[in-house]
């Protein structure tokens, strides 16, 4: 199983399972790979005729909590950049945290790669600082969205991220190097409603039609100048596929890519689903792990159970929304009523909803050597012990057919005919 940074060994049920995200190659030139890329991008001009000396240019990656390779993705577009003309202190990084924590200079350092953080200016956006942000609106946003206004203040804007499978925005990547990645936190807030959330086109492989990727497209499409980077990744977080251009039509093409490499039919769903939530760096925290458990409620019969194996090195995290929602909701039941209130809104609140529904559905059981005894009780989840004791008697209690996500979210099962 895909668990912490070294993965998890678990005995295999006999009989279940196991669905396993389809190879590609990786390229074995991730450098020349990117750089054609740039040369040759969907439904947009080439990097090579958009860059002039004496522009401003704005590079916008992706936090620590995503997979995305900014040190061997970043360095190749800065070369490019540098050797159309482009002065180094004409070109900014901005670190598109949404409502994340800051990133420390270390881990900066980690993402990103020494030469960088020391030779150019590298920025973070703070969701929570209004002098940070700008407002606009169009005619296909519903609502004004408030969002960085270093994207007003350059003259091209480089949107680079990962591409994989989301819980309910259909998959990541794309448009949301916008929203939330660059949105003030009551924009974020309102594109993670309740309602939003609750859509039944809200979920894994639906993007067209998902009224909160439509509002994360409008919010993209009233931004000049972009040139969209996105990567595919292997297991081993080897790059297997550049999509680059025009936002949303490179977006939609890496998409599909994923979609046929992720993608699983099945017949009837299972009495108990195994899921990792793809180990490193999306297993940090348990906040990030209700994507696993989303991915597994798509796969489990109702009163099913899931076995949730993270690690969870940094906690909850203690001091976040999330686990103070999970603390005033005291039990799982106290949480289905969490919920169900009106008051239920803000930072994190998204995320309390989907792991309710997704206890709502099935019992969810987690394996986490990253959560001490009182992280546990307040996680609201059943506690296992050692997954190969537990996995017998899970079986015993719910039923035989099982199946097992080695990479937990990055596969999404779907029933026939859904």
């Amino acid at each position: 199983m895909d668990y912490g940074q070294n993965g998890l060994l678990i005995d295999t049920p006999k009989g279940a399972a196991i669905y396993t995200v389809r190879d590609r190659p990786a390229f074995q030139d991730e450098a020349l790979a990117i750089q054609e890329a740039l040369y040759n991008p969907i439904q947009h001009n080439p990097i090579d005729e958009l860059l002039k000396p004496g522009m401003r240019v704005l590079i916008v990656h992706s936090d620590i909590t995503r997979a995305t390779p900014n040190d061997r993705l970043l360095p190749v577009i800065l070369q490019e950049i540098i050797a159309h003309g482009v002065k180094r202190e004409d070109i900014t990084l901005l670190n598109g945290l949404g409502t994340h924590r800051l990133q420390t200079r270390q881990e900066l350092i980690k993402m990103l790669g020494e030469n960088i953080v020391s030779n150019y200016r590298c920025l973070q956006h703070d969701a929570y600082d209004q002098s940070q942000l700008v407002q606009i609106e169009s005619p296909g946003l519903q609502r004004p969205v408030m969002v960085n206004r270093q994207l007003f203040e350059a003259d091209l804007i480089i949107l680079t991220g990962f591409i994989e499978p989301h819980f309910f925005a259909g998959y990541s990547g794309g448009p949301k190097a916008i929203l939330p990645a660059l949105a003030g936190a009551e924009t974020v807030f309102h594109n993670h409603n309740p309602a939003m959330v609750t859509h039944p086109n809200a979920t894994f492989n639906k993007t067209l039609g998902n009224p909160l990727w439509e509002e994360i497209k409008a919010a993209a499409e009233c931004i000049e100048n972009t040139f969209l980077v996105n990567v595919t990744l292997d297991r081993n977080n080897r790059i297997t596929g550049v999509f680059t251009g025009d936002v949303i039509a490179a977006h939609q093409s890496g998409c599909q890519f994923v979609r046929e490499t992720s993608l699983f039919n099945i017949s009837e769903p299972y009495d108990l689903v195994i899921t990792s939530n793809s180990g490193y760096p999306l297993d940090q925290n348990l906040y990030q792990c209700v994507k696993g458990m989303a991915a597994a409620k798509n796969a489990v019969r109702k009163g099913g159970c899931i076995l949730m194996l993270a690690a969870c090195e940094e906690g909850l995290p203690d001091q976040s929304a999330f686990a103070r929602w999970l603390k005033q909701a005291g039990s799982p039941q106290g949480l289905q009523e969490l919920i169900s209130q009106p008051e239920f809104f803000g930072q994190d609140s998204w995320q309390v909803q989907i792991q309710a529904q997704v206890q709502a559905h099935a019992d969810v059981f987690l394996y986490s050597d990253g959560l001490d005894e009182s992280q546990l009780k307040t996680s609201q989840l059943f506690q296992c012990q050692n997954p190969n004791d537990t996995i017998p008697e899970l079986i015993k209690q719910y039923g035989p057919r099982t199946c097992v996500l080695p990479q937990g979210p990055l596969t999404i099962l779907e029933l026939t005919g859904c």
